[in-house]
């Protein structure tokens, strides 16, 4: 079992910390930026959503709360911002740390989250995913959600 819970303000500096590592990896993977180009965007597209950290901002930090051998554990992340004229919801970042994945957690939290978003008024979640995290594809098709489009890119010029 599982909780979503809204991240408190001191365990924002940590998930900072984890967003920038992760998204610039996948940054310098799929676009082919160094890895210090793809840090400075990491750390703009986070500051561009959370200019005051987690206050008063349209974007939402859950932490991902487990019960592990008898004790509350965090699991993972999900960071997600309603539309409300859409009545839509778009998670940018989603993630169960390795030593948590396979155990259901991941399908929990989406479950919990549909719950909590139709509870608002929300009817759709949309997400990107990279090519190459073939694991994130299979669980978000696992748990309904369908390909709408494929990003593509192409290098020109000099590499």
């Amino acid at each position: 079992m599982i909780v979503l819970r809204e991240m408190r303000t001191e365990e924002y500096p940590g998930y900072c910390q984890y967003f920038i590592d992760d998204y610039s990896r996948e940054i310098a993977e799929n676009y082919g930026h160094s890895i210090n180009v793809a840090n400075e965007l990491a750390k703009k597209e986070l500051y561009r959503c959370f200019p005051n950290g987690l206050q008063g901002n349209e974007h939402s930090l859950l932490c991902i709360d487990a019960e592990v051998d008898g004790q509350t554990k965090r699991v993972g992340y999900l960071w997600h911002s309603i539309d409300v004229v859409d009545k839509s919801s778009f998670i940018y970042d989603f993630f169960v740390s390795n030593e948590y994945r396979g155990l259901g957690y991941g399908t929990q939290a989406i479950a919990d989250l549909e719950k909590k978003l139709q509870d608002v008024g929300v009817n759709q979640i949309k997400l990107r995913v990279a090519y190459q995290n073939k694991r994130a594809l299979k669980l978000y098709q696992e748990v309904g959600f369908v390909i709408t489009a494929f990003n593509m890119s192409k290098n020109i010029g000099m590499s």
